[in-house]
């Protein structure tokens, strides 16, 4: 595709500092309580601070949930639980603010962002701020068709990039990412289980909404179908994308990507923020290293990711409804790690 070249990730992203890490270490070894005592927080402080580049940690104060929302024409085949009104109705949810992830955001403090990308409404009956970036109404049914089309993939990609730049220029110091989309997790279940080389059986779950049996094969059999459309690009991911995503999979992939450029660290969601990162990391190594798994759903294909990228869930509460709300759950756990790392004294 004219102009983007994936193959830059690969050298732009750079690992966290090593050596900050390495101090951070030795330092918390001089702290009380003793190593080890604080559990999984002692790693999480050290992460923080290779991303931040220093050994004292500083707070995660400008934290922002972005959301990136889409409709996907896999979901008329029945395999998603997802509202009638379809993804519409969760941005409208969102933005009255009686969303899960909303509410969470409101009692946390957390700036929340809406993306339009690909919602299946009339874009006059949603706020410009978000429908301004939307590539197109609805993605194609991946089974039988693209996603997408070339022209689309690469703009929506761009649209990700472009909203991480915005976020670290703005004094983003952690964005939590996650979605709004009803269909999504059929996308996800066949990126993952395309890149993972699955059958579609261990890939397929029950979604964010819960289906039932007959669903749940209907779902099956449209990701083992969109498994078949997905082999045959393997080896370019933004044909992938294309081909077997959607415009909010392309942007959050784009929008991962560059923010490991950037250096602003990322908390993942669920398994379709699972799956954009997967993807990312097909097309640059290093950058899982900026990326926390916030929650762990349960989703068979976002265990798989996981897995692939060696990153382990700092919960697992069993929460299934997505939109960013296990990442943000996941968020007070994350900033008390870089209160005890910055504020614990050093014993003499």
């Amino acid at each position: 595709m004219s102009g983007l070249n994936l193959d830059d990730f690969a050298t732009l992203i750079e690992r966290p500092d090593s050596a900050a890490r390495r101090d951070a270490e030795a330092r918390r070894a001089r702290l009380g309580p003793g190593p080890g005592a604080l559990g999984r927080l002692d790693e999480l402080g050290e992460w923080l601070a290779a991303a931040q580049g220093t050994v004292l940690v500083k707070p995660v104060e400008r934290p922002k949930a972005l959301l990136f929302a889409g409709d996907h024409g896999v979901a008329s085949l029945g395999v998603s639980g997802g509202p009638k009104g379809g993804a519409a109705e969760l941005v409208r949810a969102t933005l009255d603010g009686t969303s899960t992830v909303a509410i969470l955001a409101r009692r946390y403090g957390v700036g929340l962002r809406v993306i339009d990308m690909a919602v299946d409404c009339d874009p006059a009956e949603l706020p410009e701020e978000v429908t301004r970036h939307r590539v197109r109404r609805g993605s194609g049914r991946i089974d039988t068709e693209d996603a997408l089309s070339a022209e689309e993939a690469e703009r929506a990609f761009r649209t990700g990039m472009a909203l991480a730049d915005e976020e670290a220029d703005s004094g983003t110091d952690l964005v939590v990412l996650g979605d709004l989309s009803v269909g999504g997790t059929t996308a996800a279940g066949t990126l993952i289980g395309a890149l993972c080389g699955t059958d579609a059986s261990v890939v397929t779950g029950r979604g964010g909404f819960g289906i039932d049996d007959l669903a749940w094969m209907r779902k099956c059999a449209a990701i083992r179908d969109a498994l078949r459309r997905a082999r045959p690009v393997l080896g370019d991911q933004l044909a992938l994308l294309a081909a077997t995503g959607g415009a909010d999979l392309a942007a959050m992939t784009g929008f991962l990507l560059q923010s490991a450029v950037r250096r602003t660290p990322v908390i993942l969601d669920g398994v379709v923020s699972a799956a954009c990162a997967l993807v990312g990391q097909r097309v640059a190594f290093r950058a899982p290293d900026w990326w926390l798994a916030g929650q762990g759903s349960g989703d068979p294909a976002q265990t798989k990711a996981l897995e692939r990228m060696a990153l382990n869930p700092l919960l697992d509460q069993g929460v299934t409804v997505g939109e960013g709300t296990g990442a943000l759950l996941a968020l007070p756990l994350v900033q008390a790690a870089a209160a005890l790392a910055a504020e614990l004294p050093e014993r003499s």
